[in-house]
């Protein structure tokens, strides 16, 4: 099996999809402190606003490639014909929606850091900038609180899935 045969498999994908999540809160979160705290270089700030970005980027790229290639024709079936459908219908649809949201605000967060300190505090970004962090760090939460709902019912369909993880 070639590498690129496991990075293109199912449970790879969602590991790939977590992970990055996590990475990508994890730098906005250390971000927020930073930002916080009025402390860091502003070349760390960008370095972490730049993992951050791209860690996002990379988790909704892993996920966008699930969710095309694998839980529209296998899981999504097998939750909308199972003990809660209201989960695809309700959940995924606002996961779908909110995450496209974070990738802009975590940019326009990066952007913000590329500014002189004293450009940030001439035009007043400073508190804008925690807001916009921690909306960041927010949104990438709630995402993963919804990925864990919608995968419940997947979870629960028991033999149906059996399949999908071999």
């Amino acid at each position: 099996m070639d590498i690129v045969a496991i990075l293109q498999s199912k449970p790879v994908l969602i590991g790939l999809h977590l992970g990055f999540a996590i990475i990508g809160i994890d730098a906005f979160l250390w971000l927020l402190g930073k930002l916080k705290g009025d402390g860091g270089s502003r070349k760390s700030m960008i370095i972490t606003a730049a993992i951050g970005v791209a860690a996002f980027i990379a988790s909704w790229l892993a996920g966008g490639y699930y969710y095309v290639v694998y839980y529209g024709t296998l899981v999504k079936p097998v939750i909308k014909s199972g003990v809660a459908p209201w989960v695809h219908n309700i959940i995924m649809e606002t996961k779908e929606h909110i995450f496209l949201f974070v990738i802009p605000l975590a940019m326009t967060v990066f952007f913000i850091t590329l500014l002189e300190k004293e450009d940030m505090d001439r035009l007043k970004l400073r508190r804008i900038s925690l807001w916009l962090a921690s909306a960041v760090d927010a949104l990438g939460l709630l995402n993963g609180a919804m990925g864990f709902i919608i995968s419940a019912p997947a979870r629960w369909g028991g033999n149906q899935l059996m399949y999908l993880y071999e």
